[in-house]
This record gives C-alpha cells, sequence and structure tokens, in this order.
C-alpha cells in the first residue's frame, strides 16, 4: 500500500475524530499522526489534507448535499461522507493531484471502511461533482 494512501486512511480517521468526538483538530491529528507509523512527507501530506478539508468543510460539504439528491447529509454514514469530504478536497483544493486517483483512493477507501455498496455511491458521487466542475479541473 502506498504512503499516501496510508496518508489518506489517517486523514478518514482524523475526520471521523473530529466529526464524533467534536475535539482539537490539532490534538487529534497529533495523537493519530504520532500512532500512525508515516514517515515525515506522507504525515505531512495527510496534515495538509486534514486542515484543508475543515477549512473547506461549509463547502465540500454543499458539494456533497448538492449532489446527493433525496439524502440529507446527516443521514450518510459518517465514514462515507469523510471520505468524500477528501476526495472532494483534493479534487477542488489540491490540483496537484489528478481528479482519477483522487477518485479511486476514495473509490478504495470505501471498499475497505464502508459497506459493499458504498464503493459504488462514493464512485457516483464524485463523478458527478467531477463533471460539474471539469472545466476548471481540467485548466
Amino acid at each position: 500500500m502506498s504512503a499516501r494512501r496510508k496518508a489518506r486512511e489517517l486523514v478518514l480517521k482524523s475526520l471521523y475524530a473530529y466529526e464524533s468526538v467534536s475535539g482539537n483538530p490539532d490534538d487529534i491529528m497529533k495523537t493519530l499522526s504520532e500512532d500512525s507509523g508515516l514517515a515525515e512527507k506522507p504525515r505531512k501530506f495527510a496534515g495538509d489534507l486534514f486542515y484543508l478539508t475543515i477549512t473547506h468543510l461549509i463547502s465540500i460539504d454543499e458539494e456533497i448535499k448538492n449532489h446527493t439528491q433525496h439524502w440529507d447529509i446527516s443521514r450518510l454514514a459518517l465514514v462515507d461522507k469523510n471520505i468524500l469530504r477528501i476526495s472532494i478536497c483534493e479534487l477542488l483544493f489540491m490540483p496537484d493531484i489528478p481528479s482519477k486517483v483522487s477518485i479511486n483512493e476514495a473509490i478504495e477507501l470505501a471498499k475497505k471502511y464502508s459497506t459493499e455498496e458504498s464503493s459504488s455511491f462514493v464512485n457516483g458521487i464524485l463523478n458527478s461533482i467531477f463533471k460539474d466542475h471539469k472545466a476548471e479541473l481540467e485548466a
């Protein structure tokens, strides 16, 4: 498994802790990253992705709301919602990561950490968001 995938797993765990226990983001990231076994570079990537996701949480959640028809965002499984948040953050705010990589990594996280149907759900939502932002993402 790549170091970046492990870093994304760390971000997933950190976002889960952030939302479920309403903890201090700095404490959460520090505690989880120390126990992750990741080298410095992937830990920095994880920290950047975590803080960027939290910083843009309102706009990221708006994207999710706009692309989940007939579903209230609060009804989404927390793991699925956070996988979407990570990938949407990468898609919209980390242009150095190819869109296909972000989407594929989200699908793999869903396969590992969520239900059997989640990977298809995550793929559908992310493809819809990608299509809506295709012009700006490919620029």
